[in-house]
């Protein structure tokens, strides 16, 4: 989304290339043609949060590229916003981390301030932007953004609005985890969000209302059960809930080089002028997107020397820093089929005591079992990248023992794991002091294939 204010443009979360969570979300739109142009011409860009959805990696390379020194703007969240920046290449100058609830001043007319998310205060933001006394909020993927605590009556307001942001319950199999099971529990949580956003819209009452997130497909091959299953609120939707309890706000679906007017929207509601539609030949979806040359890149990883060692397992997760909690997970490399690969690894972790072992241990203890697809599995260890690519991106499948939710082991492999990748050039040089020529095989008699 970008906003023109007088000479400015200020561009929030641009995603215009390349997938989110590894290789599980991809661009539902095509980009208008110019849009990486706008992007390397904007005066300031926000970036909300970490999720590769907002922070995308492969736009901001071209931005690096063209523009290192393009000022960027991210709240200060405890785990940063930028946190992978050096791992990831991309050369960026200009990145500036604001305080949150203090008025960033622009120019004489221009002013914006990030907000944290009540729900989710170490990564998630909102921001609201002040213009000669028009004030626009986007709570962009914000749960409770600041709390609760928002101004009334803004000109603008943009929010997400389709849902499907998790791999709950798409990824689980076992126990209830049945197709109609699923589909009953989706329409449900859907129908909430579409309420609680709409309500939301109803207490603040905006003069406009825009779906802003949520714009996105599980287009690869691979996925096509995600899709069919993790159906989504669509922004008309939305409005259409909008415009039935809050008839008063005017709403916007924004199409690929759109463009609302919004002094005009705001001077004459009814003006039809103030909504500028693209071509009638202008392409609305995506029917392409290079998936080869991004799911090269995760396979690279397969070969890397560190998983010819049984060891990497010990080392991962003593890096990772979970334990202390009566949680046994087994992990199983599989194929894109979630078919386990005869020369992936099976293991399992008990987090009690960040042991190893061969088999479950005889105390009563929670238990996951996580089929990973293998190079999203081991492009995560390799590079340290946090498990939202596996969970968020559907790259997993997942049954758990009782049927509980973990947030403190999602949460930590989701936010809270070590800012700096594994020593992995360390493991190898102890590796080869200590392994000598003893071979995989060797190693894997020691392991624990579960059967």
């Amino acid at each position: 989304m970008e906003l023109q204010l007088g000479e400015r443009r200020f561009m929030f979360d641009p995603w215009l290339k390349g997938p989110a969570f590894a290789r599980g979300w991809w661009l539902l739109h095509e980009p208008p043609a110019d849009a990486l142009d706008r992007l390397c011409a904007a005066d300031l860009i926000y970036i909300s949060h970490i999720h590769s959805d907002h922070l995308s990696y492969p736009t901001l390379k071209v931005l690096s590229e063209r523009r290192p020194g393009a000022p960027i703007y991210v709240g200060d969240t405890s785990r940063p916003v930028f946190w992978y920046l050096e791992q990831s290449q991309v050369k960026l100058t200009n990145i500036n981390v604001v305080p949150f609830g203090v008025w960033q001043n622009v120019d004489e007319h221009l002013r914006f301030m990030i907000l944290m998310d009540g729900i989710h205060p170490e990564m998630d933001t909102c921001i609201i932007v002040e213009y000669k006394g028009h004030m626009i909020l986007n709570t962009v993927d914000c749960t409770r953004p600041n709390g609760g605590r928002l101004p009334q009556s803004v000109d603008l307001m943009m929010s997400d609005f389709a849902g499907g942001a998790s791999g709950f319950p798409m990824t689980f199999y076992g126990g209830k985890y049945s197709d109609s099971w699923k589909a009953d529990f989706i329409k449900t949580e859907r129908k909430k969000l579409l309420n609680y956003k709409a309500e939301l819209v109803k207490t603040l009452e905006p003069r406009i209302f825009c779906p802003f997130a949520g714009y996105f497909v599980e287009a690869h091959p691979s996925d096509r059960y995600i899709k069919d299953t993790n159906v989504k609120n669509s922004a008309e939707a939305l409005n259409a809930l909008i415009n039935k309890i809050r008839p008063d706000t005017l709403t916007w679906t924004p199409k690929p080089g759109s463009v609302l007017d919004l002094g005009l929207a705001l001077s004459d509601p009814t003006n039809s002028g103030a909504i500028a539609f693209p071509p009638a030949s202008t392409q609305i979806y995506k029917v392409s997107w290079e998936f080869d040359l991004y799911l090269d890149e995760l396979r690279s990883a397969i070969s890397s020397e560190i998983f010819k060692h049984q060891n990497w397992i010990q080392f991962y997760y003593t890096w990772a820093g979970f334990q202390n909690y009566n949680l046994v997970i087994r992990v199983i490399e599989t194929d894109d089929k979630f078919v386990h690969v005869t020369d992936g690894w099976d293991y399992l972790v008990d987090f009690l005591d960040l042991s190893f072992p061969k088999k479950r241990p005889e105390r009563e203890h929670f238990y996951l079992e996580l089929k990973n697809r293998l190079s999203v599995m081991r492009y995560v260890v390799l590079h340290g990248r946090l498990w939202d690519d596996l969970y968020i991106g559907f790259q997993n499948r997942i049954s758990r023992d009782p049927d509980i939710y973990h947030h403190r082991f999602w949460n930590h492999f989701q936010t809270e794991l070590p800012v700096t990748r594994p020593d992995w050039d360390q493991f190898l040089q102890l590796q080869a002091s200590t392994n000598g020529v003893k071979t995989r095989v060797e190693e894997q008699r020691s392991l624990c294939v579960v059967s």
